[in-house]
């Protein structure tokens, strides 16, 4: 109770003014940390008509100490001492009234228990959120107020006032744009040093505000500024000296100057600092402290330097690429707007770089990317649109963003259109406008384009004169270097499409792609080397390009090897190496080489003999259709060899061979008491 008692004696009025040191006895509670006792003496001196007294409350509640903080019931206070000549809060009412104060939310907070009122009370909250809070929870933005009280101030003489009274008139805040009266309230500022005006000069002749443009005074206005240690007259000074502007170019210097505003954190001077320290220009090369600046200013959510973070880790820079460090920050920068960073990140969820896989999100970004204009982000959005890719198929937002992806200089796109529309895949056959895109495409001058233009020009029967346009289309594409052109263009001297047969020339071009690693035409030519009626009949070149294509995983050319080195035929007999080649065909499906495969291991030729694989590859055949594997499958189940006993299987592979006329498969069936229809 005693404890009640006092704290209300603290706010009892005293109608007593004799002591005229109610206001320095307030002074010295507060500085001793005794708030409320500091305020009851401070209202007392307010009461005596002192204004110190009723800005020093203002200051309690602008800071919280000893009272609820509330800025608008500082402004309350503020005003009286404002209004009794009292320069810093004038100064103060100024700065609030040009920004604002947004009512806090939170718990224990005025607004918070004022939107709980409300929401619960309704219209009958109002009086009693008056009785609570008289001057409201928050304080709107009055640029009038505040240029008014910011001149008061400012005419006074407060120099701040005078800076911000100066960016009022350079902006037309409260008032008409009038640069010559900025300049004068930054001038007067400047005058007492005040490093805010001294700023504010350097950017007027370096922008030009009212006065021509001037970088050599600009350079002495920032210089000043700078040496009282004003941030963003360190990073001006600093770039100008970084560029020579206005002065000499000197990168130490700037260097210097960056990493003065650095150590105050700004980012800007955080991001420069960190690329001199990266190429070691102007500072000491220490990537570990040029990271450590980037990170600070990525973590401020600076693009450029969320960028260079991602760069810096992507390559490398400071020892192995760490890709998912890369992929973070270039997440970080897509989501701030980065189009060249939206495309990364979709590449990296595309590919599952630094990142867990996702079709979805990498459909996500690519889109994103795509509507910021990038064409090849355009091009896989479309390609994922056309295939349902992580998200619906749709195509025609396909097609619309391979037009995007077009006009953005991506041929592949146009390649894209043709073939979707001279196939009608989504869309109405439309063989003219196909044209129009893949000649569209092959016009930009790309290998691919042409060659899928000329694709187009000679597919059912095309004319003499579409199939010189094609022939042209071919030799400009493989003269650039591209195989399958060359291998299109052998074609068409082989008589294809109706062309004159040049086999020599032929040859030519089917080597030239051959030469390239183009496997099937390393196949051909291997074709025709063995013709005797091509009239370039050579066994040795025929063997080399059939090795070739062999490793290069040409089916074809892997069975034929095999049969060489089984028979001896241009290769020294090797009945292991025949198995060998006979396998690798036999697992792309060649069915000649699953049964010849099942035969020799059947037999023990070129590998021990394999009675189950043997059994495994001859039914392999026998679904591909094959008469005679049909048989052996067959043969290999009524015996059991190799494979279980299985009778009625036996009977389905023997009736499958009979469809096909064959007398044996008769043969067994009627062996079997089976009826041959």
């Amino acid at each position: 109770m005693e404890s009640a008692r006092s704290l209300l004696e603290l706010f009892r009025p005293d109608s007593s003014r004799s002591d005229p040191k109610q206001f320095e006895r307030g002074l010295e509670a507060y500085e001793n940390g005794r708030y409320l006792e500091a305020l009851r003496f401070w209202r007392l001196a307010s009461r005596a008509g002192k204004p110190e007294a009723d800005y020093r409350i203002g200051l309690l509640y602008a800071r919280n100490e000893g009272v609820i903080g509330s800025i608008p019931d500082a402004v309350a206070w503020y005003e009286r001492a404002a209004l009794k000549g009292h320069l810093d809060a004038q100064f103060q009412l100024g700065l609030i009234y040009l920004n604002g104060v947004k009512a806090t939310l939170g718990p224990n907070r005025p607004e918070m228990w004022r939107q709980s009122t409300a929401a619960r009370l309704g219209d009958k909250a109002i009086n009693l959120h008056d009785l609570v809070f008289p001057n409201g929870t928050g304080v709107a933005k009055d640029v009038d107020a505040a240029f008014l009280w910011m001149s008061v101030a400012a005419e006074a003489g407060k120099a701040e006032a005078q800076s911000i009274l100066g960016d009022m008139y350079a902006n037309g805040q409260g008032c008409v744009r009038d640069h010559a009266a900025a300049l004068r309230w930054y001038q007067a500022a400047a005058e007492q040093k005040a490093a805010s005006g001294e700023f504010a000069l350097g950017d007027v002749y370096y922008q030009g505000r009212g006065v021509p443009v001037d970088y050599a005074q600009a350079a002495i206005w920032y210089h000043k500024a700078a040496e009282q240690g004003h941030v963003r007259a360190q990073v001006a000074l600093a770039f100008m000296c970084l560029k020579g502007t206005g002065l000499p170019e000197n990168v130490e210097e700037a260097a210097r100057l960056f990493q003065s505003a650095a150590a105050h954190d700004d980012t800007i001077a955080l991001y420069n600092i960190a690329l001199l320290r990266l190429s070691g220009k102007g500072a000491v090369k220490d990537l570990d402290r040029a990271e450590t600046a980037l990170r600070k200013a990525a973590r401020k959510d600076y693009l450029p330097a969320i960028q260079a973070l991602a760069e810096f880790y992507a390559l490398g820079t400071a020892a192995e690429p760490d890709l998912r460090e890369a992929a973070y920050w270039y997440e970080k920068a897509a989501e701030r707007g980065d189009t060249q960073a939206q495309f990364l990140t979709g590449r990296f969820y595309a590919t599952g770089t630094g990142v867990p896989p996702s079709i979805r999100q990498a459909a996500k970004w690519f889109e994103r990317a795509a509507e910021g204009g990038h064409a090849t982000a355009a091009h896989n959005i479309a390609v994922f649109y056309l295939n349902g890719r992580g998200v619906a198929r749709d195509v025609a937002a396909a097609i619309k963003w391979f037009e995007r992806a077009s006009e953005g200089g991506i041929s592949a796109a146009g390649v894209q259109l043709g073939r979707l529309y001279s196939a009608g895949n989504g869309v109405p056959r439309d063989q003219a406008r196909a044209a129009e895109w893949l000649s569209k495409a092959a016009d930009g001058g790309d290998a691919d384009a042409k060659m899928a233009y000329a694709m187009f020009l000679i597919q059912d029967e095309p004319s003499a004169e579409r199939l010189a346009q094609a022939r042209a289309l071919l030799t400009d594409a493989a003269e650039a270097g591209h195989p399958a052109a060359a291998f299109q263009l052998g074609g068409l001297h082989m008589g294809r499409s109706g062309g004159a047969v040049d086999v020599p020339a032929a040859a030519q071009w089917f080597k030239r792609a051959a030469s390239a690693g183009h496997v099937e035409a390393q196949h051909t030519l291997a074709l025709l080397y063995s013709d005797p009626k091509s009239g370039l009949k050579d066994p040795q070149a025929a063997a080399g390009w059939i090795v070739k294509a062999a490793d290069g995983g040409n089916a074809a050319a892997q069975f034929k090897l095999a049969v060489m080195y089984c028979t001896g035929q241009g290769v020294e007999q090797d009945l292991a190496k025949g198995v060998t080649w006979y396998e690798a065909a036999a697992r792309q499906g060649h069915t000649t080489a699953q049964y010849n495969l099942a035969v020799m291991l059947g037999r023990g030729q070129g590998r021990d003999a394999d009675p189950a694989k043997a059994a495994e590859w001859f039914e392999a055949a026998a679904k591909q259709g094959m008469v005679e594997a049909q048989l052996a499958i067959g043969d290999a189940l009524r015996a059991g060899d190799g494979i279980a006993q299985d009778r009625d299987q036996a009977l389905h592979w023997y009736r499958q061979a009979a469809q096909q006329n064959n007398e044996g498969a008769r043969r067994r069936l009627q062996a079997m008491g089976e009826s041959v229809g």
